[in-house]
């Protein structure tokens, strides 16, 4: 009989997920761009934070903080537990992996496609004259939008040192009760969305999401390695 491994809840939750897996789970899930037309709108923003802050409140209590993560944590393990016994037999343990290794994979597959679609998206736009390639002319206007997302995304930079989900959950909770609410939540989104409207149009570009992606990368390569 194959040997379990007893975990407590804690335990289990270190082994399931972070407070970081947390926040990038759920915020990450679905597109802010529901029309696909690579712009997104106040409203359009508006909702995504509506689902994402719907998502995060496990128990429907009207705020995010401890006790919708120790819910979460209690529903991934029951899920992880296939037998219901408690425990997490090591099979258990290598079908949990098994699972999130194919939603990883799931999500880059994703994110290819969507890469491509943009870039045979901006082959065409810079494409003026449909002829199929893109002539000094066409390059040179590359080059100069590129130049303007450069500018973009060093207001972006300017605009908050720090990003990501959890630096916005951090930011949001103003009171410091260790718990998050609609209204804070709200605040947070909204303060996000004008960062990211670098012209103030009242909708971030696809070039405006680009700069922010980048500024996030920048961020990321500048951090002291552990």
């Amino acid at each position: 009989m194959m040997k379990k491994i007893t975990l407590t809840l804690s335990a289990a939750a270190l082994a399931l997920t972070g407070t970081a897996a947390i926040a990038h789970q759920h915020m990450g899930k679905t597109n802010p761009d529901a029309d696909g037309n690579g712009v997104v709108t106040s409203a359009e923003h508006t909702a995504h934070a509506d689902a994402m802050f719907a998502r995060m409140d496990a128990n429907g209590d009207g705020v995010i903080n401890a006790e919708d993560r120790a819910e979460r944590r209690e529903a991934m393990f029951a899920k992880a537990d296939a037998n219901g016994d408690g425990e997490l037999s090591q099979a258990e343990m290598k079908a949990m992996h098994e699972a999130r290794k194919q939603q990883r994979e799931a999500r880059r597959a994703d994110r290819s496609e969507r890469r491509a679609a943009r870039m045979e998206q901006r082959f065409a736009q810079l494409d003026t004259d449909n002829s199929g390639g893109l002539s000094q002319a066409e390059l040179q206007a590359m080059k100069e939008m590129r130049g303007e997302r450069g500018g973009e995304g060093r207001k972006a930079r300017r605009g908050g040192k720090r990003g990501g989900h959890m630096a916005m959950l951090q930011r949001a909770d103003t009171d410091g009760d260790k718990s998050i609410s609609r209204a804070e939540f709200q605040a947070a989104v909204d303060a996000r969305f004008a960062r990211a409207d670098t012209d103030g149009n009242g909708e971030i570009s696809a070039a405006e999401r680009e700069a922010m992606k980048q500024a996030r990368q920048e961020r990321r390569a500048q951090r002291p390695s552990q």
